[in-house]
């Protein structure tokens, strides 16, 4: 990804970390789900980056999880470690690093544990899953969570009746995840995926739920001043119309492809991978 892309990112994610939390209901819920994950272990790290920490749900759980460990945050964007920053006691707060994920400013072998959440997405996999295993101690853990192709399918077919432009980001298949953890040395990887369908009154409020969240930007940047690439009310009208052979008992969904990991640095390898489904209505997680 270019320099000019990171930066465009990083200003939305500005944008949005004020109001982030509020609209945020499936990225704490996925959070929850990951730091239940780390029950699983055995780990007892004393070093732990949360990579991509947002307004920092994962940075909290870390601390109270564990409570004898330096828990650091890193963000691309400024105005998200300013949440973060508020998290955790008065004796104990993270330590805030903005920077890049792919360029992690951190010693070799220096962390027990990398906790990522939902940030994968936003990156180049392979550069990051590099830098985790740089910076894991041996027998160190790396556990995260992105999204797979499935992710947001319903309003990707409805853009795809209106134009050719990407509205929607692209997301990676869970077994090239974990391929392209065994690539770069990271060991057993395990990778499993929940689909995940929130529901909706009407196409716009998935939108605005989007733009609330900053995930209505896309990585391909589109020329929109362009005509073919602007969003017009016509256009957007259609995209609605589209979206409604989607509407089931009187409701619409916005479908998520949950995808988990987690690898370890050490010299076995093997892999597991399982799924599940199920359905929550947006109003009974909030």
């Amino acid at each position: 990804m270019s320099q000019s892309e990171k930066h465009r990112i990083q200003k939305h994610f500005d944008a949005k970390a004020m109001h982030y939390e509020s609209s945020a209901v499936l990225q704490r819920n996925v959070c929850k789900e990951l730091l239940l994950r780390l029950d699983l272990t055995r780990l007892n790290p004393l070093h732990i980056l949360d990579a991509g920490c947002g307004t920092g749900w994962g940075t909290q759980g870390l601390l109270k999880k564990y409570k004898k460990a330096k828990v650091i945050s890193l963000d691309l964007s400024q105005q998200m470690l300013k949440q973060t920053k508020t998290k955790g006691g008065w004796l104990r707060k993270p330590a805030l690093i903005c920077a890049d994920a792919e360029e992690i400013p951190l010693q070799d072998e220096s962390l027990d544990l990398v906790f990522s959440n939902l940030m994968l997405q936003w990156c180049d996999h392979k550069k990051v899953f590099a830098e985790f295993k740089r910076i894991l101690k041996p027998d160190g853990l790396l556990m995260f969570s992105s999204f797979g192709p499935d992710t947001l399918k319903e309003l990707k077919y409805s853009w795809a009746q209106v134009d050719d432009h990407a509205h929607v980001n692209d997301f990676t298949d869970m077994h090239d995840l974990g391929d392209e953890l065994i690539q770069v040395g990271l060991a057993e990887p395990v990778m499993d995926m929940d689909l995940v369908k929130l529901t909706y009154n009407d196409a716009l409020s998935v939108m605005k739920d989007l733009k609330a969240i900053g995930a209505n930007t896309t990585l391909k940047n589109q020329q929109k001043t362009t005509e073919q690439g602007l969003v017009t009310p016509a256009k957007l009208k259609r995209v609605i119309e589209s979206y409604e052979k989607f509407r089931h008992e009187n409701l619409l969904p916005a479908s998520y492809e949950v995808v988990y990991g987690h690898a370890w640095k050490t010299p076995q390898r093997a892999t597991k991978i399982s799924q599940t489904e199920f359905s929550v209505s947006v109003d009974q997680i909030k």
